[in-house]
């Protein structure tokens, strides 16, 4: 959305040559949740600023809209590093003072937008569309005379003295400051394909190696789940194992897919096991789908069950504690007669339905790949951006934010409030130290 010219605003025109054709104060690349919040905070803290944001999509913002089955979970009522993978905790703490979650619900109802309260804190707009969060992020950024320049891909970025220069297929742009907000590499098709990771690169950054987040898991054909439970959800309690030893416990809700597994936790487990094999380290998933019950725990009932109800047959009996089709896939895995009533069951196949029921390994083979991954693990190392400022500590006036740096945040509104904090505690930054214009 481009509205009419705005006293002091980037006045950008096709190039003659290879010299710079236009400049502005501060340039952001990328117009996503990140950069867009960037442009309101600069322009809302000093309306002297030009600030310009260029992003190579004809329509920015897609990544916005396809967000949380286009409701767009914008925040979580209760946000903690301990929600976040990657980079350093203390760091991740920091920047997220930046912008409380409070401070979000405020800032978006100054946009239009009051959000509600759902099942584990997530909070979305009252009218449950996607489109209007990113409605009202372009009207404002507009409103508050911030330029933005879709179609526009910087294909580089270098430095000269005094700033930047901004390279893109149809002109060199000039910038004093310049915030990468380009994303990761998850939802490629909306423009987060990892360009900008190769940019930070070149201007001196490590990049931690990045994996989908946020990711179905894809299962072995042949150990597969079968058509019976597609589509089938349930609670379970998820374990990651890396190198025979348990690394992360996770618990939600998991959905069976044609081609594996979904639903919440799994995308917050799929990070884990990615990590992991991109390290060529040894992991497994496996399931408790009694919840966190133990395994004498579990035997003992089944034991006092088949006292209390002889008769029941064990596919009856187990599908009063699991969806049906999930209960006939254990026995049939297990290879047990799903009409035996529970009086004939032999202690050694109770036992080992025991053990299925709180240790039913998964066998993942992979992840349904970056088209599919809400969120990217990995990126742009964290210890070389100053919390203070989101300043990288390799190239002065280059400030980094968003999904492009090495913080990814479990499912739940986490991610998008760590790209409205980072937006805001560069703002600030760059606001108190550009100097203003006449």
């Amino acid at each position: 959305m481009v509205g009419p010219r705005h006293p002091g605003r980037a006045r950008l025109n096709r190039p003659l040559g290879g010299a710079p054709s236009a400049s502005t104060q501060v340039a952001i690349v990328g117009a996503g949740a990140a950069g867009l919040a960037t442009g309101i905070f600069l322009r809302r803290l000093d309306p002297s600023l030009t600030v310009t944001l260029l992003d190579g999509a004809a329509k920015p913002g897609a990544k916005i809209l396809v967000s949380g089955g286009s409701r767009c979970n914008v925040t979580n009522a209760s946000v903690t590093d301990r929600d976040f993978w990657g980079g350093k905790a203390t760091i991740v703490r920091r920047v997220l003072r930046g912008l409380s979650v409070a401070d979000t619900v405020a800032w978006f109802e100054s946009l239009g937008v009051p959000l509600h309260q759902e099942e584990h804190g997530k909070l979305f707009p009252d009218s449950n569309r996607s489109r209007d969060v990113l409605d009202a992020l372009l009207r404002e950024l507009e409103a508050c005379g911030a330029e933005l320049r879709p179609s526009t891909r910087v294909t580089d970025v270098t430095t000269r003295p005094g700033g930047f220069l901004l390279h893109t297929p149809c002109e060199v742009i000039e910038a004093a400051v310049v915030v990468l907000a380009t994303g990761g590499e998850s939802l490629p098709k909306t423009g987060s394909d990892g360009k900008g990771l190769a940019i930070a690169s070149r201007l001196g950054h490590s990049i931690v190696p990045t994996t989908p987040a946020l990711a179905p898991l894809t299962l072995d054909v042949a150990a597969g789940a079968g058509a019976r439970v597609q589509g089938v959800a349930h609670d379970v309690d998820l374990s990651i194992w890396i190198e025979g030893a348990v690394a992360n416990r996770l618990s939600g809700a998991l959905l069976w897919t044609h081609f594996g597994v979904s639903g919440p936790v799994v995308l917050d487990a799929s990070r884990h096991w990615l990590r992991a094999a991109l390290e060529h380290r040894a992991a497994r998933v496996t399931l408790n789908l009694c919840g966190a019950e133990t395994f004498d725990k579990v035997d003992a009932r089944w034991t006092a069950l088949a006292a209390d109800r002889p008769r029941a047959s064990l596919q009856t009996a187990l599908s009063d504690a699991l969806p049906a089709s999930v209960a006939s896939l254990v026995l049939q895995r297990l290879a047990l007669d799903e009409t035996t009533p529970l009086a004939h069951v032999a202690r050694a196949d109770r036992r080992r339905l025991t053990h299925a029921l709180v240790e039913w390994t998964l066998a993942v083979t992979g992840s349904r790949g970056y088209n599919y991954a809400e969120a990217t693990a990995g990126g742009v190392a964290l210890d070389e951006i100053d919390p203070a400022s989101m300043e990288s500590r390799r190239c002065p006036s280059l400030h980094l934010v968003g999904e492009m740096l090495d913080v990814d945040g479990r499912i739940g509104g986490f991610n998008f409030q760590w790209a409205w904090s980072s937006a805001s505690v560069a703002a600030r930054a760059i606001a108190a130290r550009t100097p203003r214009r006449g």
